[in-house]
C-alpha cells in the first residue's frame, strides 16, 4: 500500500508542478495578483508531495520490500542499515527522485525568500522553476518510476547494492553534488523572469548572486567530496580521472563560476547583461547535460545510472525544451538587453571580462574533450580516447593564467585603473614569489613547471594580502574597525581565491613529490619507499555483514620508529560475488601513506601497491575553503534586504 502512496502523491506533485507553471503566469500577464499569490503555497505543497514520496520510497528500503523493483535490485537484507538508506540514491529512479526533491527544496527557498523581491517578479520565477520541475516529474513518472512493484513473484531477498558504493562517500556526495546541480535552476529561472518581465536592469543580477553563489558552493563542496571519496575507494590511488562524468559535474562549475564574476559586474556596473543572461541558461544547460551523461547510456562509467537510450531521448527532448525555448526568448528581448556603460581596459570589469573569457575556454576545452570521442563514434568513424593527457596539456596553462588574472583583477578599480595602482604591488609580489618559489625548486629539485605553479601561488598569496590591507589601513579609524566593516562578499571572495591555490599547491606537490610502488610481498617481508619502511606483516580472515574478507596488517616505520599500522582488504561480496579493493591509508597534513592488495600470486604471495602522497589533503582542504568562501557570499548582509 505505501508505494502506491508514494506514487500517487508523485502525480499530485506533478498537478501542482503544472499549476504552478501555468498559474502565476497567468497572473502576470493578466495583472491578477490572487493568482500570482498562489505561487508560494502551490510550490510549498509540490515540495510536501515529494518529500512524502521520498520517505516511502526510504522506508521500502529499509523495511526490505523487496515487492518494490527498485528496492530488490539495489538492495539486500544484510545490507548495514545506512547503506540501506544510502541505496534509495544508489540507482536510477532513487538518484533522479532525490534529484527532484532536492528542486523541490530549491523551489521552496525561493518561495520563502520570496517577499525580497518585487511582487511581479518572484511569482514568475517561481512558474519556471515550476517548469523545470514539470519536467523532472515527467521524467520520474513516465520513464523512471521508483515505486514498480514485482507482485505476486516476490523474490526473498534483493539483488545488493553495488559494492562500490556500499561507502560512506554515496551517503554524502551525491545529495550535495545535486544540491550543487540542481541549485543552478535557481539562477536560470531569475534569468528567463528577467526576460518575461522586461527587468533586464542589474536588479536581477542582485536577486540571483546569493542563490548562484550558494550553488557554487555546494557543487564545490560535492565534487571535492567525489575527488576525496574516488582517492580511497577505487584502491587506485588518484584523486581526478578525467572520467566523463567527472568532467559532466566540473563543466557547469566552470560555467557557474564565470557566472558569479559576470553577475558582480551586471550588478554593480551594469554590464555584461547580455552575457551574464547567456551563462546562466549556458550553465544550467550543462547540469541538464550532465544527467543526460549519466543516464543515457551512452557512457560506460562507474558513476552511470542506466542504460536506457530512451531515457536519454526524453532529457534530450527535456533540454531542448527548456534551453531552446530560454534562447529563444533571449532572441526576442535582445533588443532590450544591451548593456550601453563603458569602461578602460585596466578597470575592474576588464579583468573580470577576461575571467570570464578563460573560463569559457577552460569550459569548452573540457567539453570538447568530453563530448569528441562520443561524436566520433556516432558517426560511424571508430572508437577513440581522449584522456589525461589532452586535458593535462590544454588545460593546465590556461588554468595557470587565469589564477594569475584572479591574482591581479581585484586590485583595480571599476571604469579605469591608474596603472600605478598595480604596478608597485605587482612587481614587488612578482620578484618575491619568483624568489621563494626558485628556492623551493632548487632545494627540493623540481622542474620548471613546479616553479611557475609555485610562483603563482605566492603571487595570489602577496597580492591578496595587499588588496586586503590596502583596504583596512585606508582612513582614520584603525585596521579592526575597517577589517570588520568589510562585506562578507569580500572575505568569501578572498577565502575562495586562497582556496584556489591551497588545491593548487596540493595538485602540483602530488603530481611531482609523490612515489608510488607496486610490488609481490608476502607475509614477514618488507620494503623501503619515501623514508618509510612497510612491513607485511600478517594476513587473517575477516567476516563482515555481507562479505568476506583477506585483511593485511602493515607495519609503516619512519627512522625505525613506528608511525602507523595499515589494514587493506581484498572483499567478497557474498551476494553478487564481487571482489571489491578497500584501501588502507594513514592520513597526515603533508603526505598520506596508502597501501592496497591486488591478487593473490602463487604460494602466500600478494601484489601490493604502495603510495606515499605528498600534501594530496591539501586538494580537499582548498576545496572546503572554497566552499566556505561561496557561503560567506551568498550570506552577505545586503541581500537580505528587500529588492527595489
Amino acid at each position: 500500500m505505501l508505494p502506491e502512496i508514494g506514487q500517487f502523491s508523485l502525480i499530485l506533485s506533478l498537478f501542482f508542478a503544472l499549476t504552478l507553471a501555468v498559474v502565476p503566469l497567468i497572473g502576470y500577464w493578466t495583472n491578477n495578483r490572487l493568482l500570482l499569490e498562489t505561487a508560494r503555497p502551490l510550490t510549498f505543497i509540490m515540495l510536501i508531495l515529494v518529500a512524502i514520496s521520498f520517505v516511502i520510497l526510504s522506508v521500502s528500503f529499509i523495511t526490505d520490500d523487496f515487492s518494490v523493483l527498485y528496492v530488490s535490485q539495489n538492495s539486500n537484507s544484510q545490507l548495514p542499515i545506512w547503506y540501506k538508506f544510502s541505496a534509495v540514491w544508489g540507482g536510477h529512479e532513487g538518484s533522479l527522485l532525490l534529484w527532484v526533491l532536492i528542486l523541490s527544496g530549491w523551489c521552496a527557498a525561493v518561495a520563502f525568500k520570496i517577499r525580497t523581491l518585487p511582487e511581479d517578479v518572484g511569482p514568475v520565477v517561481l512558474a519556471v522553476l515550476g517548469v523545470v520541475s514539470s519536467g523532472f516529474l515527467s521524467f520520474l513518472l513516465f520513464t523512471s518510476s521508483p515505486f514498480a512493484r514485482l507482485l505476486p513473484d516476490v523474490p526473498v531477498d534483493g539483488g545488493d547494492l553495488n559494492p562500490l558504493l556500499q561507502d560512506f562517500g554515496l551517503i554524502v556526495h551525491p545529495p550535495v553534488l545535486y544540491m550543487g546541480y540542481v541549485g543552478f535552476s535557481v539562477a536560470f529561472a531569475f534569468a528567463v523572469a528577467a526576460l518575461i518581465t522586461g527587468n533586464l536592469n542589474s536588479s536581477w543580477a542582485r536577486w540571483a548572486r546569493p542563490w548562484t553563489a550558494a550553488s557554487w558552493a555546494f557543487l564545490t563542496l560535492g565534487i571535492t567530496l567525489g575527488s576525496w571519496w574516488a582517492y580511497y575507494e577505487l584502491g587506485w590511488g588518484g584523486w581526478w580521472f578525467w572520467d566523463p562524468v567527472e568532467n559532466a559535474s566540473f563543466m557547469p562549475w566552470l560555467a557557474g563560476t564565470a557566472l558569479l564574476h559576470s553577475l558582480a559586474v551586471t550588478e554593480k556596473r551594469g554590464v555584461f547583461k547580455s552575457w551574464t543572461v547567456l551563462l546562466a541558461i549556458f550553465t544550467f544547460s550543462l547540469s541538464l547535460l550532465g544527467a543526460f551523461l549519466v543516464r543515457s547510456g551512452v557512457l560506460t562509467s562507474v558513476h552511470s545510472f542506466a542504460a536506457d537510450p530512451t531515457r536519454g531521448i526524453f532529457i534530450l527532448g527535456l533540454l531542448l525544451v527548456l534551453v531552446g525555448g530560454s534562447l529563444l526568448l533571449y532572441a526576442i528581448r535582445a533588443a532590450q538587453v544591451k548593456s550601453t556603460v563603458s569602461f578602460g581596459l585596466t578597470g575592474r570589469e576588464a579583468w573580470l571580462l577576461l575571467n570570464n573569457i578563460l573560463l569559457t575556454v577552460l569550459t569548452l576545452t573540457v567539453l570538447l574533450g568530453t563530448l569528441y570521442p562520443l561524436i566520433f563514434d556516432a558517426l560511424g568513424l571508430g572508437k577513440i580516447s581522449v584522456g589525461a593527457p589532452y586535458f593535462n596539456s590544454v588545460f593546465t596553462p590556461i588554468a595557470l593564467l587565469l589564477i594569475v588574472c584572479m591574482a591581479v583583477g581585484p586590485l583595480s578599480k571599476w571604469h579605469n585603473t591608474p596603472l600605478s595602482v598595480f604596478f608597485i604591488p605587482c612587481l614587488s609580489s612578482v620578484i618575491l614569489s619568483a624568489l621563494i618559489s626558485a628556492a623551493l625548486v632548487y632545494w627540493y629539485d623540481f622542474g620548471l613547471l613546479a616553479w611557475i605553479s609555485f610562483t603563482v601561488v605566492f603571487l595570489v598569496v602577496c597580492l591578496s594580502f595587499a588588496d586586503w590591507f590596502g583596504k583596512v589601513s585606508a582612513g582614520t579609524k584603525g585596521i579592526i574597525p575597517r577589517a570588520r566593516q568589510l562585506p562578507r562578499n569580500y572575505y568569501g571572495m578572498l577565502l575562495a581565491h586562497l582556496g584556489m591555490v591551497v588545491s593548487l599547491v596540493g595538485i602540483v606537490l602530488v603530481s611531482i613529490n609523490s612515489q608510488e610502488s607496486m610490488l609481490r610481498l608476502s607475509p614477514g617481508e618488507s620494503t623501503s619507499m619515501a623514508g618509510y619502511e612497510f612491513r607485511f606483516d600478517r594476513l587473517e580472515q575477516v567476516k563482515g555483514p555481507n562479505y568476506v574478507a583477506d585483511r593485511a596488517h602493515f607495519l609503516a616505520y619512519k627512522a625505525g620508529e613506528p608511525v602507523a599500522v595499515l589494514y587493506p582488504e581484498k572483499r567478497l561480496f557474498t551476494t553478487r560475488q564481487q571482489v571489491m579493493t578497500e584501501a588502507a591509508l594513514d592520513a597526515g597534513f603533508t603526505r598520506d601513506l596508502y597501501i592496497s592488495l591486488g591478487e593473490k600470486l602463487d604460494g602466500s604471495a600478494w601484489g601490493v601497491r604502495i603510495y606515499v602522497k605528498s600534501f594530496v589533503r591539501w586538494i580537499w582542504l582548498g576545496g572546503l575553503m572554497m566552499m566556505v568562501g561561496g557561503l560567506l557570499a551568498a550570506l552577505d548582509k545586503r541581500y537580505r534586504r528587500r529588492a527595489e
